[in-house]
């Protein structure tokens, strides 16, 4: 089963619609009409179960060294769960990962403005 399309995201400026633009064997992508936001949902099957979830993100800024030019920049956030064939059931997963989450984000999202500086 496949996520609706199109997926809705919210980055500060509003809801973005992603409608999706690929479907593949275990991945699917969804994009932003002008290109600048990309979801990617994909999972991989070997010994282990590899889930992911990626957004990937494009913008154009001033350039540091050129102040009067700007310049194109991409950065992405991704999670992904590592899962053992047998010993975790999906409610086991979903509680793990919606802990690791809500860790993360709790408190104006202290935990993870942490780890984005470096903080461990």
């Amino acid at each position: 089963m496949s996520f609706s399309d199109p997926q809705s995201i919210n980055i500060g400026a509003g809801a973005v619609s992603l409608p999706r633009v690929s479907v593949g064997a275990n991945t699917s992508t969804y994009t932003s009409a002008d290109g600048n936001l990309q979801l990617v949902v994909a999972n991989a099957y070997g010994n282990r179960t590899r889930r992911t979830a990626r957004l990937n993100v494009k913008k154009t800024a001033a350039d540091p060294l050129f102040p009067a030019q700007n310049a194109p920049y991409s950065m992405s956030f991704y999670v992904v769960l590592d899962i053992p064939q047998t010993g975790f059931s999906v409610s086991e997963c979903v509680s793990i990962s919606a802990g690791l989450m809500t860790c993360l984000t709790a408190s104006t999202n202290a935990n993870l403005t942490k780890v984005i500086n470096g903080e461990n």
